[in-house]
């Protein structure tokens, strides 16, 4: 949380006495807890960390804040997973799961596996604690109407202890992959089979997710993915994007940006978020470590923020190694994967997007993609459950889906 000092710099406060103020000391910077705060004790684990990832540690009901309409049951959920950081080692994460209304089927209600999309590195943003975005909130329920059980993580560090690595695919799909695990062995009424399903951030953790389950959690069956607006950090890609935001223009995407240099921080001890960010942008992307991304996104814009006027140095350069923690091992999924992009998206590009549907195609994995011009980022995940539905019921359903690798609604030029 915010010091007094960071509120009086933020006007948040106002000294109404002649008294002399002694400012605290500030806390050492650690790039390893950025966005670390005290939530509740649920999310505290000071005991030894069993050395078992998918393994439920507590669970509780979760709060009318963080409540689905369409769930019968809400649960908050503590489990064990390997760091994906480090690959080794095994730490708390914190998600949750929800059930559907009714009496569960034979054999478990369906499990659908929400991946989410950017909230930010602060443990106050942590979707089991600070709840969903009403667009968010809308998605899941139309699955939990349908008769789907939905478990979603709040990734590593998210939470928990530690600074969440944002973007960093195998962090994400450890978590996702250990909290299946968690509810399956746990006596909760779910099946075991699965669809992976996410947005943004969320849609490159499903993608990701799935290519790591063959290797790390091959019990998992696996039988398909949803993906809408995912990313793909490419040269060709980050080019694309360099063309689409002009230097000298106020940019509210520079939140991202933020954020990935806290990553860039835990996977390179050569980089240091400071060096890059100008005095007149750090007291916006310092705020990454107490506030979430909506908030920094207007932050951004009040301070009329461009690239130009934030940054030092190109940090491109800087955030190569953090870009590489961005990837995927080999995108050969075992499961079909449904790709939806927005024609009008400016966070994560068509052409981006466009560029990670044909190198799933060329790794020999099944895409059924499908573009909606007039949709932007956010935009595209309502209107997209038309096709998306009909996808996961043909996927549990275990019925063949074709691909449309062969004849794809766009190219990367």
């Amino acid at each position: 949380m915010k010091s007094t000092l960071a509120a009086l710099a933020m006007g948040s406060l106002t000294l109404t006495s002649c008294a002399t103020y002694s400012a605290p000391e500030p806390k050492p910077y650690d790039r390893f807890t950025v966005g670390d705060s005290y939530l509740s004790d649920f999310y505290v684990f000071d005991e030894a960390v069993p050395n078992e990832p998918g393994k439920l540690l507590r669970q509780e009901q979760l709060g009318e804040k963080q409540e689905l309409a369409q769930a019968s049951t809400n649960i908050r959920l503590l489990y064990t997973s390997t760091n994906g950081l480090t690959g080794e080692g095994t730490l708390p994460v914190s998600g949750v799961l929800f059930l559907p209304k009714g009496e569960a089927p034979e054999g478990g209600w369906p499990l659908m596996a929400w991946t989410h999309g950017t909230v930010g590195v602060a443990d106050v943003c942590a979707p089991s604690w600070n709840g969903r975005q009403a667009q968010d909130e809308e998605y899941l329920n139309r699955y939990l109407a349908r008769g789907y059980a939905v478990v979603a993580s709040d990734y590593q560090g998210l939470g928990t202890k530690g600074t969440h690595p944002y973007l960093h695919t195998r962090a994400a799909a450890y978590s996702n992959l250990d909290i299946i695990r968690a509810v399956q062995g746990a006596g909760f009424p779910v099946s075991d089979r699965t669809v992976l399903f996410g947005q943004s951030q969320g849609a490159g953790a499903a993608i990701a997710t799935a290519d790591y389950a063959p290797d790390y959690a091959p019990e998992i069956q696996l039988v398909g993915v949803v993906a809408t607006g995912a990313p793909y950090f490419t040269p060709a890609a980050l080019d694309a994007l360099d063309r689409i935001r002009k230097p000298d223009d106020v940019d509210p995407m520079l939140g991202y940006t933020f954020l990935a240099m806290t990553l860039a921080q835990q996977v390179d001890p050569s980089f240091t978020m400071r060096n890059y960010v100008t005095d007149a942008a750090w007291p916006v992307a310092e705020r990454v470590d107490d506030t979430c991304y909506a908030e920094i996104k207007q932050m951004v814009t009040e301070a009329q923020l461009s690239r130009a006027n934030s940054f030092a140095q190109n940090p491109r350069e800087g955030l190569r190694t953090a870009f590489a923690a961005m990837g995927y091992p080999d995108l050969k999924l075992s499961a079909p994967v449904f790709f939806g992009t927005g024609g009008q998206d400016k966070d994560t590009p068509p052409r981006m997007q466009a560029g990670l549907v044909m190198a799933l195609c060329r790794a020999g994995s099944t895409v059924h993609s499908k573009l909606y011009p007039s949709l932007d980022h956010r935009g595209v995940v309502l209107p997209s459950t038309a096709d998306s539905i009909p996808f996961v019921e043909a996927a549990f359903a275990g019925e063949e889906i074709a691909g449309n690798c062969d004849d794809l609604p766009f190219k990367p030029r």
